[in-house]
């Protein structure tokens, strides 16, 4: 449905933003001051629909809007939370986002991992991990569709999707840019400009991204370091530098032909997640008295994370007048690693019996990867009474990927250089699919979508971790082949009571295919697998315009049960494992609102509640342990087998899953005599519990995290230019994001930026 984070478009096409004007022309302005909302259209169903008339819920956040966020120098995962329903976080750094739409996700942190929250940019799909991260910047809309989506994009989801289109070549000149420095040097320049170069034939957009963020993070060890760290340090991490520029040619030869060819490039430098080590005590979850800006590591070289990442992509698209053929070809490729202290702190702080107990660190390289995509797509005019779609996508996604651990950094006796495994990764897909919508009257329209998918994944061994003598120990298997072909399918309705209000119902079927976890491997360890988890999805939703235009509020209520969901714990050794448990249920509710009391003043408040519960009474998840001691407070019944502690997760709600979030946020203009505004905007997140883990503790849930922003600025009279000020967690919340189990280690929020920002464009 809406967004709820700054208010919701920000182009001529979209509804009139509550943020800086810097995209919004001089009418979408009079809009404002006019106190109409305007209308949002979307993309959710492959067409251009208002999102009043779509039937299912959809969120949708500005470019200008995301670029407010981001002014601190955050990601996407500024996205967490700022949308009902929508979470996100990470512990692998900026290279591995991970999302989860109305409770559902994955916390597996294995670099060959699935999702069940798809990333499309640009009509292309972004499945692995590193892909998902890569920067959104020059950008259109977001859009996040919510619950399953299998008729129309890319590859299934049990989740929903995260939508980003950039913005497109056009024959006008046009151009904008938005520059901000703030604390901690952070610095951030996202800008795209294109026009003509051949009149009516040929466009061009060229979009780049700068980001730089010093390091802040101290590490405070002044001991010896086994792999070489330098100790202590003033300064040592937390910082980045990111690069990115996408070039796009529009070719026209003819009204009825286009062709959109896009290449983009991305160099990232970094640092991966600080893991802070002991900063949760037994039977607490408090970490107030841990400091964000400082670690005692006596390894991982100071984390660094660096990855490349290049694609390119050609959409063409036909018209032959009763039907329009679209073909969306893409290639993605990246490489690079992420290495990090993984216990959060030296060993030596953590003596059991005198003897520095607990080590840990690893190093994931992706070596090579190729993703090529390829979707053939025959579409009937979006204003026939009987509107249809059907089409073809084929999916092929081939890495390398290596996995270190300890003993293979070390500089002393222990070295072991033959402690690394390499994976060689095989995920290839093919669907058929179609969709169709008949408008019964002018009000009441019925909608229906079928795929058909075969998806098959195939891990092999290609190196096993061996002894210092290059001997193997591995008696795992080397290679393992998983396939499943499974439909899937929606059924909506729509009435249109009035032409500002409207009532939905959807019912969906969603299928996420097998997966292999082979990282497993460096311990010596036989790779875990889980099968198919497909889910049944019902929603009934509401969209209103109300007082004039002046209200827009959408609601939905959804229900849904996973059968045999897919999980991820750990073993001894923080290894994720993956199994299946019989199934999980979930219902829940989004409020969507946006709201213009008087002329120059918009409200906007977003709110989602949700109750997750795994039901599988046969299923125990491993608990924190550290040399066979139980270290955190485990609330659900346990057993022990050998040294390992088991507890029961039937009842338990699903793995970052907030219980609740609310978001708000306002903006203010006052006119000026010279035709200029001055401007206050506020926004602020509230995320009710969230247990990070599968089985319940005292110690492993957050529950009040909340932080806030504000902007004041000035917008000149023409509304192309701006200067503000502003602060992202203004109250510097030190939030817990994050665990490490057996280490009980803490990754917390960003702390507070303040900055000064300038934002323009011309056309």
């Amino acid at each position: 449905m809406l967004l709820l984070g700054a208010a919701a478009g920000a182009t001529p096409a979209f509804a009139q933003t509550a943020t800086p004007a810097t995209d919004a022309t001089p009418a979408a302005a009079a809009q404002a001051d006019a106190g109409d909302l305007g209308d949002i259209v979307v993309t959710a169903e492959r067409r251009s629909e208002n999102l009043q008339r779509v039937p299912l819920s959809v969120a949708v956040v500005g470019g200008a809007d995301l670029r407010a966020f981001q002014a601190g120098g955050e990601d996407i995962l500024a996205l967490s939370g700022r949308v009902p329903g929508l979470y996100a976080e990470t512990t692998t750094g900026r290279i591995f986002p991970r999302f989860y739409i109305r409770g559902l996700g994955n916390v597996d942190f294995y670099l060959g991992a699935s999702q069940p929250v798809s990333i499309i940019q640009d009509d292309v799909v972004l499945e692995h991990v590193v892909l998902k991260s890569n920067p959104v910047f020059d950008v259109n809309q977001v859009e996040v569709l919510r619950g399953p989506q299998g008729s129309l994009f890319g590859r299934n989801t049990t989740a929903g999707i995260i939508k980003f289109d950039t913005i497109r070549p056009s024959q006008t000149w046009q151009g904008r840019a938005s520059a901000s420095i703030g604390s901690y040097a952070t610095t951030t320049l996202d800008a795209g400009v294109g026009g003509p170069l051949i009149a009516d034939k040929v466009a061009f957009r060229l979009s780049g991204l700068i980001q730089h963020h010093n390091d802040w993070v101290d590490n405070t060890f002044a001991g010896v370091s086994a792999d070489g760290t330098p100790t202590p340090q003033k300064n040592a991490m937390g910082g980045f530098d990111e690069r990115d520029v996408r070039l796009q040619l529009l070719l026209t030869p003819s009204d009825a032909f286009s062709v959109n060819l896009s290449g983009h490039a991305r160099h990232y430098d970094g640092t991966s997640t600080l893991f802070h080590r002991a900063a949760l005590k037994k039977g607490s979850n408090s970490v107030a008295a841990e400091p964000r800006g400082a670690v005692a590591y006596d390894e991982g070289k100071n984390n660094p994370q660096d990855y490349d990442t290049y694609g390119w992509s050609v959409n063409a698209a036909y018209d032959f007048g009763p039907v329009t053929l679209t073909s969306i070809s893409a290639y993605e490729t990246t490489s690079g690693f992420s290495r990090g202290d993984t216990d959060g702190g030296a060993a030596a702080n953590y003596p059991v019996n005198g003897v520095a107990n607990g080590f840990g660190q690893s190093q994931g390289n992706v070596r090579a990867l190729g993703q090529y995509t390829q979707e053939i797509r025959l579409a009937s005019p979006s204003a026939d009474r009987f509107t249809w779609q059907v089409g073809g996508f084929y999916f092929n996604q081939n890495d390398t990927t290596d996995f270190y651990q300890r003993a293979f950094f070390l500089t002393t006796a222990a070295r072991n250089p033959n402690n690394w495994v390499r994976l060689h990764n095989v995920n290839t897909s093919w669907a058929l699919f179609g969709q169709a919508s008949f408008k019964v009257t002018d009000a009441f329209t019925i909608t229906g979508g079928f795929r058909e998918t075969d998806d098959t994944k195939k891990t092999t061994l290609l190196k096993t971790a061996n002894t210092v003598a290059n001997v193997s120990t591995y008696t795992g298997r080397r290679y393992v082949r998983l396939s499943d072909t499974t439909p899937s399918w929606d059924v909506s309705a729509l009435y249109q009571v009035d032409p500002d209000n409207s009532l939905y119902a959807r019912v969906a079927r969603g299928f996420r295919g097998p997966t292999i976890q082979g990282r497993s491997a460096v311990f010596n360890a036989d790779f875990t697998t889980a099968n198919s988890e497909t889910i049944t999805s019902y929603e009934v939703g509401s969209k209103s315009l109300l007082l004039d235009g002046r209200l827009r509020f959408n609601t939905s209520l959804f229900t849904y049960t996973v059968d045999d969901i897919q999980l991820n714990g750990n073993d001894s050794f923080g290894n994720g494992v993956l199994f299946n448990a019989d199934k999980a249920r979930a219902y829940g509710i989004e409020i969507d609102s946006e709201f213009r009391p008087i002329p120059n003043l918009t409200l906007t408040l977003g709110a989602s509640a949700l109750s997750s519960k795994i039901r599988d009474k046969r299923v125990y998840a491993q608990v924190c342990g550290l040399n066979g001691v139980v270290v955190c407070t485990v609330l659900d019944p346990t057993i022990r087998i050998g040294s390992n502690v088991f507890a029961q997760i039937d009842g338990n709600p699903l793995p970052n899953a907030p219980r609740w979030n609310l978001d708000a946020t306002a903006r203010y203009d006052v006119p000026l005599g010279n035709g200029g505004r001055v401007f206050a905007a506020t926004d602020w997140n509230i995320q009710g519990y969230t247990n990070f883990v599968l089985y319940r503790t005292r110690e492993f849930y957050a529950t009040g995290n909340f932080e806030g922003g504000l902007k004041i600025g000035y917008t000149t009279p023409d509304d192309r230019f701006e200067v503000a000020a502003f602060a992202r967690n203004i109250t510097n919340e030190k939030n817990l994001k994050g665990v490490i189990e057996n280490y009980m280690a803490a990754v917390f929020n960003e702390p507070r930026i303040i900055g000064l920002s300038v934002s323009g464009r011309f056309k």
